[in-house]
């Protein structure tokens, strides 16, 4: 019976790291998701801020931080910060300004 169990248990690890992604096919998906959210943005020249954020599977969702310029000619250029939340299930890209994340630039 010791043995079943140890062979069960065994088995049930071995079937457990089969499922793992690897190095190649996480590196493909950030891949993925990156390209999505910068088509997603508003922003110009649009580029990560440090790596995405992989949230467990029961929330469905890579965060993504990306940092650019306004398009706007009232903008004049100024660099912006957007959130993008891309759906695993429906490969969708939401992007959304959060400009609140930067501290305020002081000026002496």
């Amino acid at each position: 019976m010791k043995t079943l169990t140890a062979s069960l248990l065994c088995l049930t690890a071995l079937a457990s790291q089969a499922h793992a992604s690897s190095p190649d096919a996480w590196a493909a998906y950030d891949k993925t998701v990156l390209a999505s959210c910068t088509k997603a943005s508003g922003l110009k020249n649009a580029k990560p801020v440090g790596t995405p954020a992989q949230f467990d599977d029961r929330v469905g969702y890579t965060a993504v931080l990306l940092q650019g310029q306004y398009p706007q000619k009232h903008m004049k250029g100024q660099q912006g910060t957007e959130l993008c939340l891309y759906n695993k299930q429906s490969k969708t890209a939401f992007v959304t300004e959060w400009d609140s994340i930067r501290p305020p630039v002081k000026t002496k």
